[in-house]
């Protein structure tokens, strides 16, 4: 089992020291979250009852490959992922050259966790069409792969291109949502799969048929396929065991979620120092007994 530390809704001036402290801790993975803007959202949110998203104009929601840069220039061993970059909301070139440039600049320690996106009016502000989103995006994966590889690859209406630097490995692609259209897309275009909500064990086992088989209808196994799911369990290190046994490769946890009323009380909530207290003793409670 593999730890991903979500560090979305974090201030942007914490990430470089939260990076410092999961790579010390023993995370593998760091994640944020992609958004461009924040407005009075006519588009559903889909991870709330209400339809409304958690946040406010005050929370911050860095450049995701930005950010990654600087996490990466402090850091030697922890790899980095957006959870998840609204790849389609883009063009196909911008997208090419972010994720290629921070896996040269981290060394490979790059993975792109993407997605389709939920919210029309960042489609709206970047001038990409919401509707076909799902479509651009199966289209865009396999350039993107060719392109990485430092490929020259041919598109219409334009010579046969290739970008650089390329990275020296393969950048691994995970694909979050549990729409059948995700997990379909995760199956046949991904190297693994990486959930988008908290999930309960119920929740998770429906996930986990629907992944096994579309990637039976492609073809393929579950064996190097990553599955990285948020989990509604206490930490504990038996538990993770037992998902581990049912072909999880990783999760997602922020530990200062389930900080005890004592270290809040210490530190204060939402502060650098809570979030790097409640991350040491996930290490020492988690992740060193797994």
């Amino acid at each position: 089992m593999r730890y991903w530390l979500g560090a979305s809704f974090s201030d942007t001036d914490q990430f470089v020291e939260l990076a410092r402290a999961a790579e010390r801790c023993g995370f593998d993975t760091l994640t944020l979250s992609d958004h461009l803007f924040y407005a009075d959202f006519a588009t559903p949110y889909p991870y709330s009852k209400s339809g409304r998203p958690r946040w406010d104009a005050s929370t911050h929601w860095p450049d995701v490959w930005v950010t990654i840069g600087a996490m990466a220039a402090v850091t030697s061993t922890l790899r980095f992922s957006p959870n998840v970059y609204i790849a389609p909301a883009r063009d196909l070139f911008t997208v090419a050259k972010q994720v290629s440039t921070a896996a040269v600049l981290s060394h490979d320690r790059v993975t792109f966790g993407v997605g389709v996106g939920w919210c029309k009016e960042e489609f709206t502000g970047t001038g990409q069409d919401f509707h076909t989103r799902g479509r651009r995006l199966d289209a865009m994966l396999p350039v993107l792969r060719s392109l990485w590889a430092g490929e020259t690859v041919t598109l219409d209406g334009l010579p046969p291109l290739s970008i650089c630097p390329a990275p020296a490995r393969p950048i691994p692609v995970v694909v979050g949502g549990d729409s059948e259209a995700a997990l379909r897309r995760a199956a046949t275009l991904g190297d693994g799969w990486i959930g988008n909500r908290i999930y309960t064990e119920e929740q998770f086992d429906e996930v986990l048929a629907a992944l096994r088989g579309h990637l039976d209808a492609s073809g393929r196994s579950m064996d190097g396929f990553e599955i990285i799911a948020p989990l509604a369990v206490l930490p504990d290190a038996d538990t993770y065991r037992r998902f581990a046994a049912k072909g999880v490769t990783g999760t997602m946890a922020a530990p200062w979620w389930l900080a005890t009323p004592e270290e809040k009380a210490r530190y204060g909530e939402g502060t650098l120092e809570l979030k790097i207290a409640t991350m040491e003793r996930f290490a020492e409670e988690v992740i060193a007994k797994t």
